[in-house]
């Protein structure tokens, strides 16, 4: 019964020494497999310097440089219509006559006031009247002449610029209300553009500087102009300045209300260029990182400053040097001290 006994705890005992030898065996392998090194493929680019044009671009509408309305001073009717809408007119072209009737009156009046004040004048010369007489008359010449003049230009209506038409308001036969003008005329050799600029640019844009634009209805052509004036005072409300841009526009291209794009080019800055896939977004901040390859195949996290995005690219202002290795591809699992090796 005891040998019996015996035997069985022999037994159970080589069995749980084969037991604690398997776990032992288990308990050992990760401890393996944690001492290899871990390595990333990546793709990386070399930080190098280029020239990056300080622009930016905004979005405005084209007007004409000059608008005229053309009325008469006083209501009266049209008895003739010249021009239409879409004509291009020159400076003192006739655009559109009133009746006449108050002009004939006032040329009699004006004839026989030169005519009477040759008399006087012929008189007083020869001391027939006095010379207050001669001055009442000469006084009353004057008054007659600026009255014709002024009715003569609100009766024969002419343009005051070079321009087109933009809009006809009355036919022949109506009489004029004094509601809206009879005929728009714009001018649109220059255009203008009335650009809001960022106040932060406030002290770059200066008088005379070139620009370039393009308009959505002129698919595939560029335009040249250049800063006209800028209007000395900032919205507080969007906290940006007026500027103004002509555009010569000699072949009449653009038009008043065509949706145009601005450039304007501040200056050029020698900087650190590289892709923008390798820059980082830490979330929940506004921070920017880029992983950088050391000599050992390690890679080390570097906060940077990024300057304008153009063409797929960043300006780095800080952060980075000229020849450090940046990894652009992969950088997703990487850690500070990671281990990494370039794709071929």
């Amino acid at each position: 019964m005891n040998r019996t006994f015996k035997t069985i705890l022999a037994a159970a005992a080589s069995m749980a020494a084969v037991a604690c030898g398997g776990n032992k065996t288990q308990q050992q392998a990760p401890v393996a497999e944690s001492q290899e090194e871990v390595v990333t493929y990546v793709e990386t680019t070399v930080a190098s310097y280029q020239d990056v044009p300080q622009e930016e671009v905004y979005s405005t509408n084209v007007q004409a440089y000059t608008v005229n309305n053309v009325v008469p001073q006083s209501g009266g009717r049209i008895t003739k219509i010249n021009v239409e809408v879409g004509d291009f007119v020159s400076a003192g072209q006739v655009l559109a006559e009133m009746d006449r009737v108050n002009l004939e009156q006032s040329r009699l009046k004006l004839a026989n006031d030169s005519t009477e004040l040759a008399r006087i004048k012929g008189l007083f010369e020869q001391g027939g009247v006095s010379q207050s007489d001669y001055e009442a008359m000469e006084l009353a010449y004057k008054v007659s002449r600026k009255s014709f003049e002024n009715l003569l230009e609100n009766t024969v209506l002419r343009s005051p610029i070079n321009g087109v038409v933009t809009a006809r308001n009355y036919d022949k036969g109506d009489m004029y209300a004094m509601a809206s003008p009879i005929y728009v005329v714009q001018q649109i050799t220059p255009v203008k553009l009335l650009v809001g600029i960022s106040e932060t640019d406030y002290t770059k844009v200066k008088k005379g500087d070139a620009v370039t634009l393009t308009a959505d209805a002129l698919p595939g052509r560029e335009f040249t102009g250049k800063v006209n004036r800028l209007y000395p005072t900032i919205d507080p409300a969007t906290h940006t300045f007026l500027t103004e841009v002509l555009v010569n526009n000699y072949d009449k291209a653009l038009r008043p209300g065509m949706y145009a794009k601005v450039k304007v080019t501040f200056s050029v800055n020698h900087s650190i260029v590289i892709p923008d896939a390798a820059v980082m977004k830490q979330q929940g901040s506004g921070v920017r990182s880029v992983y950088v390859v050391n000599s050992d195949n390690t890679v080390t996290s570097s906060q940077v400053t990024l300057g304008r995005h153009f063409s797929g690219q960043y300006e780095i202002l800080e952060g980075l040097s000229e020849g450090d290795v940046v990894v652009v591809k992969g950088h997703s699992s990487l850690r500070n001290g990671s281990t990494v090796k370039t794709q071929q």
